[in-house]
């Protein structure tokens, strides 16, 4: 017999977001089995849950092969364990079919089809949990749904069951988690660790406190798998990778108590019944369904609709190579300059400009930029007590209240868009503050970047204003430390495979100073090739640009390389991944109505010859922008074979662009 209250509770099940072709509904404890599976609409990729001694784990497999082995499933709080004495008790299975258009990610049309199930099971106390699987081909989300029975109006989570198990074959990609309240002025966590490439399973973290989503794990001959998740809000706090044990089995995880200055709750709270955010799985015999994942946008939905048709496009911004000292009214008026000779949308003028220039003679840059067809972007300051952050703007992002009132000023001048700085962690009570940032934001029509901040997750499609965030090791480094310079290479070959496969990265790439300062004679040194530098436009994606451009490469510059650059576009319909091996090489191509922009760059130390074809082109004509032995950057027409091969000559960070339709 159907238990009653699990009658009533069926009931509430939403089934408004979900596009079914057709469900069959399996209910009573009888003819629920302890072994169940689901896979992809292709039938190639398969989740197995296996219930054993009253623990639920899931494996998965790729045309047979095993990608993950038996991993633990549950949730834990004080007082309930929804982990442990489970019984099945109903499963319900359907197929998902949504289209949607997302203009911020790397495919404008996408269309999602995946095999859903539902497992549903009680511990001894009739304390119910449900455990979804949607695959689709190549890809896996997961999440729980903990419905109210009695009283208890929340669920304190002490944790996450939820693990990822790899064969030993496995070798990892992953960056460490910060210990909180560390770096500059106690301003991590913020994503921007170094990435340990092709380690062994369990290899420590640096701080000894996991490791930040994505993570990339190659498992031997058999393939990829690209962890992480999605659909993360207030709701819930964002959460990371455990240490790896010696066996291979890495853990969800929750923010460190010190996050936030200590402030708020480590684990999240959930308000019942409530879900938990999706874990993601990507999953690849190759690296082609990696680089090209969808997953982080298909299973969330907007939370609020857009307060106007919001603009992307490319902006300059003088702080990268320029610094502190030009934020003042006339170096802006450069910038500004700059832009409308580009044809860019944007100028972004960042930090100390409260007190350098003021909000009046702000309100004189704006209208110098409207008769320029150039828009005025701003820097804040998230603080906040969660760090020693000095810069100004501050205590203008951390309130409701102020943070309506600077906001109502930008919307009446005319202001664009934010960039919010120096945030505090990961934990619920940050989340909450990132999210109210965007809905207030919306309300005055402005558009949002993150910076010294989380990884977004699935946040382009969430929220309509949402525009990118750093949480990346970015090119502001390129300033700070010769190092980074000496592996930019190395690190920009990650980037499509890992952080930017998920969400776009606000990078700020294209530097096309030699030397890293504002008279381009002095500091670090840039190793990489012009060539190199155009190639990122295409390689890191995000729909707001903000380009590392100076003056003084209008005069520098080839011809060639500034044309491109007046044309790349920065949002695109259509990603297709070509070649590569994270931290070696990569060759990417991206489409922009009828026109594609292919971009390879070389990370090996050595010339690399790569022949590839590209099927994808309708003309035999493309322009090849690459580098002469002498590492200049040069243009020319080329003609492809009948069979649109080519042969690419890489040279050390160098880098080839091809355009063409």
């Amino acid at each position: 017999m159907l238990n009653h209250n699990y009658t009533r509770y069926f009931k509430r099940l939403p089934v408004k977001r979900y596009a079914l072709v057709c469900m069959l509904s399996l209910l009573g404890t009888i003819a629920t089995a302890q072994q169940t599976s689901v896979s992809s609409p292709d039938g190639t990729l398969t989740v197995k849950l296996d219930l054993k001694n009253g623990h639920l784990f899931y494996q998965v497999e790729l045309e047979g092969k095993t990608m993950l082995e038996a991993s633990p499933l549950g949730l834990q709080s004080k007082t309930i364990n929804l982990s442990d004495n489970l019984r099945p008790i109903a499963e319900k299975r359907g197929e998902i079919l949504t289209n949607y258009n997302e203009p911020k990610i790397k495919r404008s049309q996408v269309q999602y089809k995946a095999n859903e199930l539902r497992y549903v099971l009680e511990n001894t106390s009739k304390q119910q949990i449900e455990v979804t699987f949607r695959v689709s081909n190549n890809n896996i989300a997961f999440r729980y749904y903990v419905p109210q029975v009695g009283e208890p109006a929340n669920f304190a989570l002490i944790k996450e069951n939820s693990g990822f198990k790899f064969p030993l074959v496995t070798t990892t990609f992953l960056t460490a988690q910060a210990s909180p309240m560390i770096g500059w002025m106690k301003t991590k966590p913020s994503y921007e660790e170094e990435y340990q490439a092709d380690q062994a399973l369990g290899v420590p973290s640096k701080y000894g406190v996991g490791y930040t989503f994505p993570a990339l794990f190659h498992v031997g001959d058999r393939g990829w798998v690209l962890v992480s998740e999605t659909g993360v809000s207030s709701a819930y706090c964002a959460s990371k990778l455990s240490e790896g044990t010696k066996d291979g089995l890495y853990s969800i995880s929750f923010p460190e108590e010190g996050e936030n200055n200590g402030i708020g709750r480590a684990a999240p709270t959930i308000s019942l019944p409530g879900y938990t955010p999706w874990r993601t799985l990507t999953v690849g015999s190759s690296l082609k369904p990696i680089v090209e994942t969808t997953i982080p946008f298909d299973v969330v939905e907007p939370q609020y609709p857009a307060s106007k048709k919001y603009e992307f496009g490319r902006a300059t911004w003088s702080w990268l190579e320029w610094q502190d000292g030009s934020i003042n009214f006339e170096d802006q008026k450069k910038f500004i300059d700059l832009s409308a000779s580009m044809g860019y949308e944007f100028v972004l003028i960042d930090n100390w400009w409260d007190t350098k220039i003021g909000h009046e003679k702000i309100e004189q840059l704006v209208a110098y930029g409207k008769e320029r067809g150039v828009g005025i972007c701003l820097w804040y300051n998230s603080n906040g007590f969660w760090n020693d952050a000095p810069q100004t703007p501050k205590n203008k992002m951390n309130t409701s209240i102020a943070r309506k009132a600077e906001m109502q000023w930008m919307q009446h001048v005319g202001i664009k868009g934010i960039k919010v700085d120096f945030f505090g962690g990961d934990k619920q009570e940050t989340l909450k503050l990132y999210e109210d940032i965007l809905s207030d934001a919306n309300d005055y029509g402005l558009t949002v970047i993150f910076h010294g901040c989380t990884l977004p997750r699935g946040w382009e499609r969430m929220y309509p204003n949402f525009v990118g965030s750093e949480a990346v090791l970015a090119s502001e480094n390129l300033i700070f430390t010769q190092h980074a310079n000496d592996t930019e290479a190395f690190n920009a070959t990650l980037h499509p495979f890992i952080r930017n496969a998920v969400a776009a990265m606000d990078f700020g790439p294209v530097l096309l100073n030699k030397r890293h300062n504002r008279e381009n004679s002095g500091g670090t040194i840039r190793k990489t090739t012009e060539t190199f530098q155009l190639a990122t436009a295409i390689l890191f994606q995000t729909p707001v640009q903000n380009f590392g451009l100076t003056p003084n490469n209008l005069q520098e510059m080839p011809t060639h390389v500034i044309n491109f650059m007046k044309q790349v576009p920065t949002t695109w319909d259509e990603t297709v991944f070509i070649d590569g091996y994270p931290g070696k090489y990569v060759i990417l191509a991206r489409r922009k109505n009828d026109t594609w922009y292919i971009a390879g760059i070389n990370a090996e130390g050595k010339e690399k010859t790569v022949s590839v074809n590209l099927p994808m082109l309708s003309t035999d004509a493309v322009q090849l922008i690459d580098d002469n032995i002498a590492r200049e950057s040069k243009q020319k027409q080329i003609r492809l074979s009948k069979t649109k091969s080519i042969k690419l000559t890489l040279q050390p960070e160098g880098a080839v662009v091809l355009i063409g339709k």
